[in-house]
């Protein structure tokens, strides 16, 4: 039985569970209300390439940063288009485009207008041209999105 931990130690619950059933649980953090961040970006490149398989990848709610790694996971793992990435932050797993964590789905749609042009690879694309700033000073929530998501939801 074995776990590695990284910085955050997880909850009791966590370690109780991964200890009965010999999972090696792994905290990565990603953010569900801001555009991802490069350094993220890299770590989730070494992580993907590090972690045994099978995985199963999940947070609070299991959409939106769940959605994120699934789709960075096929982006950067898998090698797949951003259209088939993308799904991975469908309605079939509850992520809400229209308040904040829209913006981790303008995230894959803004590469996916860039492989259209180019078909330059993705983390080419992470390194040179992408700016998280610019796609989170350009995204736009809707304010009574955000009120449902965030105060009646209580999605995080």
């Amino acid at each position: 039985k074995y776990r590695e931990l990284k910085k955050d130690t997880g909850t009791i619950k966590e370690l109780d569970g991964s200890t009965k059933y010999t999972l090696k649980l792994i905290n990565f953090r990603d953010r569900s209300r801001a555009a991802p961040d490069k350094e993220m970006i890299f770590n989730a490149e070494k992580l993907f390439n590090e972690i045994e398989y099978p995985a199963l990848i999940h947070c609070k709610s299991g959409a939106d940063r769940a959605g994120l790694m699934c789709a960075l996971y096929m982006l950067i793992y898998e090698k797949e288009k951003p259209e088939i990435a993308n799904k991975q932050l469908s309605w079939k797993y509850l992520p809400v485009k229209w308040a904040k964590p829209g913006v981790l789905d303008s995230f894959v749609k803004e590469y996916g207008v860039e492989y259209k042009k180019s078909k330059q690879k993705f983390m080419d694309w992470v390194k040179k041209k992408y700016d998280p700033i610019m796609l989170e000073k350009n995204f736009r929530s809707i304010w009574w999105v955000n009120r449902l998501v965030d105060d009646i939801l209580k999605r995080e």
